[in-house]
């Protein structure tokens, strides 16, 4: 059984991999650049939660692409061409992209209807014009470097007026897909320096991420459902395109 090896130079990447590499690494210089203009691009590309005065619906599309900062780009971008070259060789590009994509937007959905609830709960302790007050408000307190003392109202500011950005999603979706495509396979990664197989290492990481986002630890600003999110939808589409070519192959 032969341990994981990475993916060769940049030259030799396939398209969708490398062009996704490139369009995240452009996104990340215009965010910086235009921060120096005190233009903040994550709020105007990243994903706000659909009822948040701030929603725009390309952001849907537009938080895959920016990030917080440069550990958070480097690590999704890291795993992106490190598992995701594996995949696209044997995917091709078109079913790789499409994949890419629904995983990202698997993210957001998952993410955003636990969000939903979670503020839903909130709505119904507190008065209509609180919530209202927050909506119009609730921006400026935070960017005076404070939040509401009550802590529901403080809960829900973050909801409507906190982005969401990263390529976590989808790049959670690609590492259950290696998993299942290559599950035998040794990993050694960074932070656990001890061979281990893909499958158990996504069985494992995905375990965690239920276990943090349930936990909702106060001031943990990962977003774990969105993770899971990838993984879910990654895990239904495989399966139904597995599905369809075993029926095709009956069929024929």
């Amino acid at each position: 059984m032969n341990a994981f090896r990475s993916p060769s130079a940049f030259g030799n990447m396939p398209d969708v991999v490398k062009n996704l590499l490139i369009i995240n690494g452009l996104f990340f210089l215009a965010s910086i650049t235009f921060s120096g203009q005190q233009v903040d691009l994550s709020r105007i590309l990243g994903a706000f939660y659909w009822d948040s005065p701030h929603f725009r619906l390309w952001q849907v599309i537009t938080h895959m692409f920016m990030h917080a900062n440069f550990a958070h780009i480097f690590f999704n971008m890291f795993a992106l061409w490190m598992f995701g070259t594996a995949i696209e060789r044997v995917w091709g590009p078109k079913r790789f992209l499409i994949y890419y994509m629904i995983t990202g937007l698997g993210a957001f959905v998952l993410h955003y209807g636990v969000v939903a609830w979670e503020a839903q709960q909130i709505i119904a302790e507190i008065g209509a014009d609180q919530v209202e007050m927050v909506k119009r408000d609730g921006t400026g307190v935070l960017q005076q470097g404070k939040n509401y003392s009550n802590p529901k109202l403080a809960q829900l500011n973050l909801i409507y007026n906190i982005p969401v950005v990263g390529a976590s999603g989808a790049v959670f979706g690609i590492l259950l897909a290696f998993g299942m495509m290559f599950p035998n396979t040794r990993l050694i990664m960074l932070f656990f320096p001890v061979p281990i197989k893909a499958k158990y290492f996504v069985m494992i990481y995905g375990a965690f991420e239920l276990f943090a986002g349930l936990a909702n630890r106060p001031g943990d600003n990962v977003a774990h459902f969105a993770h899971l999110g990838g993984m879910v939808f990654g895990y239904i589409l495989i399966k139904y395109w597995s599905n369809q070519e075993q029926n095709r192959q009956n069929y024929f």
